[in-house]
């Protein structure tokens, strides 16, 4: 690309002084048939440069072409690879996630920073070119020449700057307004928009959100104005004094006539490159400002990235102790989401985890899970403190059905393999676990068994029920294989049956010697657990197996009662009539 343009530019310096040798030999003296002979030489030279500089420009265009999107490709690679090894608290912090939104236009500024440096290096040398004949010509041309075009320049940087600032200052709203349109047409919103009659709720917001962002772009492009005018009088002084110097030259017998008709056209041609070249640089300058917030962001992912290595877990644990661990997230300062909790889960058994909503349930399996780090305390595994583990061991031990996994967009068979994404796909692991999730008959109603793609809005596509979609979600669990098995209410979309059915399989893997960690309100499912931990307010406050809880009178009796009691409570009859 570079040899190419800088063969163009060179074609263009060559073109000029080939122009003043026509004028020259046809302004000159003689019969007109011998000027005109006398010309052939430079139209010939004019006409091969012209060939070669359409040669260069194809092959400029080709090579740029096989560049840009490469380049895209990278620097996106390179975005998720960074933004998918965090912490999860960086996933969750909201300046982090301001960076993660304006770093993702970067690649695509990359990609265009492509195509602006290959006309910024060819207007540079066509400049170089011209700026060259004109010092030939006559030195006084050169600083009226760069005078024409600072004021350009001026402005287009000033203009550029103000767009990026506004860029990053706009950004979350821009992305809420987005958020707001993407509800209007999204299908899982669909039926509650139009029972509800939100849509018109909805267009008032993303009408008002608009207004606001109209007026944003209306304040600057009444600076851009303001900002051109004043560029445009500069320009035009400076365009006045630089023909008014040529003029002065042609008076005074200090140019040729000739030699005013090549600076004529070398002016133009300067002042077109720099322009050019100005505005280039320019486009150049605005999108290196977003390529500057991919590299901050390469660069503050790598510092916020899980950690590689560390120390290794036992390969066989008997249990997972949490010592006097506490945990607030970040900017919520209320009270801790875990507060000193000091607790045991014992591997190879059902651990009940149990407690009113914000209690800390998830919060602890979440800690449990390496997606958090304790603020206080330590998490042992047989001694090994968690925190200074291998945290790609330790994820690999855990297995996780979470409240809101997430329903791929794959086919049924992908759904389940992701669990265990790293190891090759087979056939008898992927029965195996549909049978021990309770999920055969989910896939048997498929139109496509495995192969049928989970997705409505494609082609094809089909939709699960939450029930349906509850069960894939555990044989994704199965799959894995992990030492540990998170359950965080597994049965939430399950009908009684189905409840039943997936506790059975959750028992039979306990048997199995998996370890199953089950966060469940339905204090029924829990009877069948070797051990429950009771939480309140981010504290333990009773451990026990079910039968010593209900015994003692406590937190955990009380919440059983309650839910004991919507069986037991005389219903009213009905109104007659």
């Amino acid at each position: 690309v570079l040899v190419a343009e800088v063969g163009r530019g060179l074609g263009q310096a060559v073109g000029l002084l080939a122009v003043n040798s026509v004028l020259g030999r046809l302004i000159g003296g003689g019969p007109l048939e011998e000027r005109l002979r006398g010309a052939v030489p430079a139209l010939v030279a004019m006409a091969v440069v012209m060939v070669v500089s359409t040669l260069l420009r194809a092959a400029s265009t080709y090579a740029t072409g096989r560049l840009e999107p490469k380049v895209e490709r990278v620097a996106t690679e390179l975005y998720l690879e960074r933004a998918a090894a965090v912490e999860l608290a960086a996933i969750e912090d909201h300046a982090f996630h301001k960076l993660l939104d304006t770093a993702q236009y970067g690649a695509g500024a990359a990609r265009r920073m492509i195509a602006y440096s290959t006309r910024v290096v060819n207007a540079a040398i066509s400049l170089i070119a011209a700026a060259g004949v004109l010092t030939v010509l006559h030195p006084a041309l050169l600083p009226l020449l760069a005078t024409m075009t600072l004021p350009s320049a001026w402005s287009a940087l000033t203009n550029a700057r103000r767009r990026y600032e506004s860029f990053h200052t706009w950004v979350q709203h821009s992305r809420a307004g987005h958020l707001i349109s993407g509800l209007l047409t999204e299908p899982a919103a669909a039926p509650e928009i139009r029972v509800h009659g939100v849509g018109p709720f909805l267009l008032r917001h993303y009408r008002a959100m608009s207004e606001t962002a109209e007026a944003e772009q209306a304040r600057l492009a009444r600076l851009a104005a303001r900002t051109g005018l004043i560029a445009a009088a500069w320009t035009g002084l400076a365009t006045l004094a630089t023909y008014a110097t040529l003029g002065g030259l042609l008076l005074a017998g200090a140019m040729a006539l000739s030699v005013a008709g090549t600076a004529v056209i070398a002016i133009r041609t300067g002042s077109s490159s720099l322009d050019t070249l100005v505005l280039e640089v320019n486009a150049l300058h605005e999108e290196a400002l977003f390529v500057g917030d991919l590299q901050r962001l390469y660069v503050e992912a790598a510092e916020r990235a899980i950690p590689v290595g560390g120390a290794a877990l036992p390969e066989d644990p008997r249990e997972v102790r949490f010592e006097n661990v506490s945990f607030s997230y970040p900017g919520e300062s209320a009270r801790p989401a875990l507060d000193d909790v000091t607790l045991t889960l014992p591997l190879g058994r059902i651990v009940a985890l149990v407690g009113e909503n914000g209690s800390g349930k998830t919060t602890l399996v979440k800690l449990l899970a390496g997606l958090y780090l304790p603020d206080r305390g330590r998490i042992l595994w047989d001694g090994v403190d968690a925190a200074g583990a291998d945290r790609h061991q330790l994820a690999e031990r855990i297995a996780m059905v979470a409240q809101d996994f997430k329903r791929w967009p794959f086919t049924a068979r992908v759904n389940v393999a992701v669990g265990r994404s790293s190891a090759p796909l087979t056939e008898e692991r992927l029965a195996a676990s549909l049978a021990e999730a309770g999920a055969e008959d989910v896939v048997a109603d498929l139109p496509r068994g495995l192969d049928t793609l989970l997705a409505r809005h494609f082609s094809g596509g089909h939709e699960l029920s939450g029930g349906q979609w509850q069960r894939l979600g555990i044989a994704r669990a199965a799959y894995r294989r992990g030492h540990i098995l998170i359950v965080d209410e597994p049965t939430a979309a399950l009908d009684a049956r189905a409840e039943l059915e997936v506790f059975e399989k959750i028992r039979a893997l306990a048997s199995a010697g998996q370890t199953v960690v089950l966060i469940t309100h339905r204090l029924a499912s829990v009877r069948h657990a070797d051990l429950v931990h009771v939480l309140d307010q981010g504290r333990l406050v009773e451990s026990g197996t079910p039968d010593e809880l209900l015994a003692t009178g406590g937190v955990y009796a009380e919440l059983y009662s309650l839910q004991a009691e919507q069986f037991t409570t005389r219903v009213p009859a009905p109104k007659a009539g």
